[in-house]
């Protein structure tokens, strides 16, 4: 159930990604008199189809990796002496400049709408106080304490560790320092500080960001409770109970919620005496943790619960509400500043100061945009318009074959005043999908050997 899940958000996913992007093509086009042939989500045989009163034919393909916008053109085919005023490449330069960005742009625009709505919406999130700092760490050496709250990294202010997670992922790779401006508890004082770093995170597949700085962001502590059981699970069979909080496993002392799963994953297929408190007595449980297997990790003990969380303290809980005009403001500028980290992180990436290993491809999309879609609708919103401006910045990269390489052609052309010879063309556009199914294999690869 859960695969079929996953499948049917992906695919709505990247059906409404696609339709939006070729929207903008087809919606430019007819606004620039090219007359639209077909309409197509996805490649490949048609599933379904149907014509509008202009002849534009719309139709849903069986491969939902895409889709495309089909122009009238000469180039393509013989074309009616009545037809040529309609045809894409007999239009001048600027608007078929115009007819290429107008996909990108909307993806962009997708974003900026999602975004508003997420703003309008409201928004919370966690004060990033820190809750310990290791010895020798990059941070203890920058002079950053326990208990201090960041407020700003290099300028930028992160009153969420959301905001503090994305102005560190900006960082990845660089060399130099990283600036901190911290407060206290109580006080209104801002202290400075620098972090020195040398390729930070540069050869991690997965960089753990505030581990990376030797810091623990500030959390409750987590106590053994058990907030759900699983349907026979090996919990449901030893008869542990929502509220039943572990106090020692084989007689050792279970403090934290990290020190009960620690024990069970050490355990598979074992059996493990509890003293469990329950109602105010304390009571024995003898459980079995099953043995799971994922991939080619080491098999580790599960038993099927929970943990009731603790509420994050109110004064460390930051809301957020805007108006219409400032939610449209904030979500331009989120915006923009995706498209420049998107942008820095591939620039890093040819440079080779973030690992090839980062790049994902459609098995990650699918677990990502199902993991979020669970999470609640703002969280699939949220997705949805990162996936956007990545698809959109993407598509803008003058790279044959992508609408970048359409527009660098179309601008030479504007330029020199005379189109670029079809020669270089077919052979850009060779290059081009060599390097594009070149990422995508790489994308792939990466896919599988995260499963």
């Amino acid at each position: 159930m859960d695969m079929l899940y996953t499948i049917l958000i992906t695919l709505f996913t990247l059906a409404v990604l696609v339709a939006v992007h070729e929207y903008g093509h087809f919606w430019v086009a007819r606004k620039c008199g090219v007359h639209v042939i077909r309409f197509s989500i996805g490649f490949g045989k048609s599933l379904g189809s149907w014509r509008d009163s202009q002849g534009t034919e719309y139709s849903v393909a069986a491969i939902p990796l895409g889709g495309y916008v089909k122009m009238l053109d000469e180039r393509e085919g013989d074309v009616p002496e009545e037809d040529l005023d309609k045809t894409f490449n007999r239009k001048p330069v600027l608007q078929r400049i115009a007819v290429v960005a107008a996909g990108p742009l909307a993806n962009l625009i997708l974003a900026v709408v999602a975004y508003w709505f997420l703003f309008m919406a409201g928004e919370k999130g966690y004060a990033p106080v820190i809750g310990e700092v290791e010895v020798g760490s990059i941070a203890e050496v920058a002079g950053l304490e326990a208990g201090q709250e960041i407020v700003a990294v290099d300028g930028a202010d992160t009153p969420t560790w959301r905001a503090l997670s994305f102005a560190l992922l900006d960082r990845i790779g660089d060399s130099g320092t990283i600036e901190f401006a911290v407060s206290y508890p109580g006080s209104d004082m801002i202290y400075e500080s620098e972090a020195v770093i040398d390729r930070w995170l540069s050869e991690q597949e997965e960089p753990d960001l505030f581990g990376g700085l030797g810091i623990a962001m500030y959390t409750p502590e987590v106590p053994p409770v058990v907030d759900t059981v699983s349907d026979g699970s090996p919990a449901a069979v030893a008869g542990l109970q929502q509220g039943d909080r572990v106090l020692r496993a084989d007689a050792v002392p279970m403090e934290k919620w990290m020190d009960w799963v620690e024990y069970v994953r050490a355990r598979p297929g074992e059996a493990i005496t509890l003293d469990i408190e329950r109602d105010g007595q304390v009571q024995q449980a003898v459980i079995t943790p099953e043995r799971v297997v994922e991939g080619a990790a080491e098999p580790f003990g599960r038993v099927g619960v929970s943990v009731a969380l603790p509420e994050m303290p109110p004064e460390l809980v930051r809301s957020f509400q805007r108006g219409p005009i400032e939610s449209a403001g904030a979500a331009v500028v989120q915006t923009w500043e995706l498209m420049g980290f998107t942008l820095n992180s591939i620039k890093k990436m040819i440079m080779g100061l973030i690992s090839p290993k980062n790049l994902s491809g459609p098995i990650t999309i699918a677990k990502v945009a199902s993991a979020s879609a669970k999470s609640g609708l703002e969280s699939y919103i949220g997705f949805l318009a990162l996936l956007s401006v990545s698809l959109g910045v993407l598509n803008l990269l003058p790279v044959p074959v992508l609408d970048g390489g359409h527009l660098l052609f179309y601008t030479v052309e504007l330029l020199a005043g005379r189109p670029v010879p079809e020669k270089i063309q077919a052979l850009g556009y060779q290059l081009g999908l060599f390097l594009v199914l070149g990422m995508m294999g790489l994308a792939l690869y990466n896919d599988f050997s995260r499963l």
